[in-house]
């Protein structure tokens, strides 16, 4: 995290929503580095510009990190360098720091003749506020992550012990974190205590495994225990596990767009599968928006399972309108100005047949800036879809989250400055269709009060501080 950019945590361009990390971590495995290693594979859709794997042998740490995809940094002697029992590893999505190697995860630092080693996942909003203090009082940074901050706070406390001294530093920050921590000996769990950012627990015969979802336990075979409680820190060592319960308890705010969007379909968040919930959303806006069609359809993959409900609610066939190209990598050589919109149809291509002289309705899981799903409104059209509509499995997204998403940059959220009419104009949409806040959380089958919906009503669970607050949130809004 760029500390220095902390003012405006929505830096990004692109048109969809991004997550900001995914992490793991084993105890008790003579292959931790390897279990990490498909661990880390299984959440890459968490995190694309980096990762990392650092192992313990109860007498040292190892660490291999790089730029780039899983299977892109780590290679056969790459994994047998990292020997150990044990082992956390990281993939990064940066929402606002610079993707250059030091930002790298987990990040490793050597105090009082120990190294401890930190992944996190989520945004500390009062992270700038305690590096300056801390710069002031002679504390000297390595990276510009606001992670780096809780390593920090903890070293101000070694001497009480890891615990007591993660219990401190965890006190002194606001914010979203799910942290997974190693030291030669112990791999620790931590998930801050209103549980915005998932994590589980699993157990592979002896071991134990801990990871930002169910999947990265299903690729391993480990099997699923339990969630890391709001609030929990858990010790993995030669004692098994131990539960600590040091920090205040809060009301529960789970980020919903874990279910919305960013979590693989096959996992478990928060105790309820993805997949049902995607596919009940979809059925849910059916009800609330009955357009007459002759199919329904989505952009793959975003809007795949809420599109299964949505035709099942509505009574209309589902069709795959639009075929993804799975070969197209994360750069590609650029088309000249002349071939315009070629980074869209590349990726996805319309099946003709299917679309011509239809009444066609997309399905999509949610709109951030509107450009891509503007290009690829006019790809139907262009293909002889007669209607295209549009609805959408959660409300508008109106407001910048603070908590590890990354929401457009200065004001790009489209709902923050056009009404759902104007939207629908500038997609070149016959009809759009928002689903309600109360249908979205009706249809998840949970507490509302469990939820942070802050993206969508503004009500924000931690107090934003000093400039993070006013600067993001004028950008954002104030248009």
């Amino acid at each position: 995290m760029n500390l220095a950019n902390l003012s405006s945590p929505c830096l990004s361009g692109s048109s969809r929503p991004r997550e900001y990390c995914g992490i793991f971590g084993i105890y008790g495995h003579p292959e931790a580095a390897r279990l990490t290693y498909f661990g880390l594979y299984a959440l890459q859709h968490r995190g694309q510009e980096s990762c990392g794997i650092v192992t313990g042998d109860g007498y040292q740490v190892r660490q291999h990190k790089g730029l780039g995809l899983v299977h892109d940094v780590f290679n056969q002697p790459a994994l047998d360098n990292l020997t150990g029992h044990l082992a956390i590893g990281h993939v990064r999505y940066s929402t606002t720091g610079s993707t250059i190697l030091r930002n790298a995860q987990p990040f490793v630092v050597h105090h009082g003749g120990e190294t401890l080693a930190i992944g996190h996942n989520g945004n500390l909003v009062n992270a700038q506020e305690i590096r300056h203090r801390l710069e002031e009082e002679g504390s000297i940074f390595q990276s510009t992550m606001d992670t780096e901050v809780i390593v920090h706070l903890m070293a101000r406390h070694f001497r009480k012990g890891l615990v007591e001294a993660l219990t401190e530093a965890l006190t002194g920050v606001r914010g979203a974190y799910s942290l997974v921590l190693a030291t030669k000996d112990k791999v620790i769990g931590v998930r801050d205590p209103h549980g915005f950012r998932p994590l589980c627990l699993g157990r592979l015969n002896g071991s134990l495994v801990l990871a930002s979802e169910t999947c990265a336990l299903d690729l391993v075979q480990a099997e699923y225990l339990r969630d890391i409680e709001p609030g929990e820190i858990v010790v993995l060592d030669e004692n098994g596990l131990t539960s600590y319960k040091n920090l205040p308890p809060v009301p529960n705010k789970f980020c919903i767009f874990e279910f919305i969007y960013f979590a693989r379909p096959d996992s478990l968040i928060f105790g309820h599968n993805v997949y049902q919930i995607r596919k009940r959303l979809g059925v849910q806006l059916a009800k609330e928006h009955p357009v007459a069609a002759d199919l329904a359809m989505p952009f793959p993959d975003s809007g795949n399972y809420a599109g299964l409900g949505y035709a099942e609610g509505l009574g209309v066939p589902f069709e795959m309108g639009v075929i993804r190209n799975h070969y197209v990598g994360r750069t590609f050589i650029q088309p000249s100005q002349s071939m315009r919109d070629f980074s869209v149809r590349v990726k996805l291509n319309p099946v003709r047949e299917i679309l011509k002289g239809k009444r066609v309705v997309v399905v999509e899981d949610s709109i951030i800036r509107g450009t891509t799903s503007r290009t690829r409104v006019k790809t139907l059209r262009e293909a002889g879809a007669n209607e295209v509509s549009m609805v959408v499995s959660c409300p508008p997204t109106r407001f910048p989250c603070y908590y590890g998403i990354d929401f457009s940059s200065k004001g790009e959220l489209i709902a923050a400055h056009k009404t759902v009419e104007e939207i629908r104009d500038y997609l070149g949409l016959d009809y759009l269709g928002y689903m309600s806040l109360d249908g979205m959380v009706a249809a998840t089958q949970m507490d509302s009060q469990g939820f942070c919906l802050a993206c969508f009503n503004g009500e924000y669970a931690v107090e934003l501080v000093g400039d993070f607050s006013k600067t993001c949130f004028e950008s954002c809004l104030a248009r």
